[in-house]
């Protein structure tokens, strides 16, 4: 991922976290958005240290 992408992806992300952190729904979309992967996007989630919950697959 170039930095530019990922200094987008982290002011979205950080934008529509909450306390509780981001939903799979929400990621999903921000990642689409920005014409994302989903796997860079949960990678970035991890590193922010924002966690991910409401997984559509039953993951989290």
């Amino acid at each position: 991922m170039d930095a530019e992408l990922k200094e987008r992806l982290t002011a979205r992300i950080r934008e529509e976290a909450s306390e509780r952190g981001l939903s799979c729904r929400q990621a999903l979309a921000i990642a689409a958005e920005l014409n994302c992967n989903p796997v860079h996007m949960g990678r970035l989630c991890d590193e922010l240290k924002v966690k991910l919950y409401g997984c559509q697959l039953g993951c989290f």
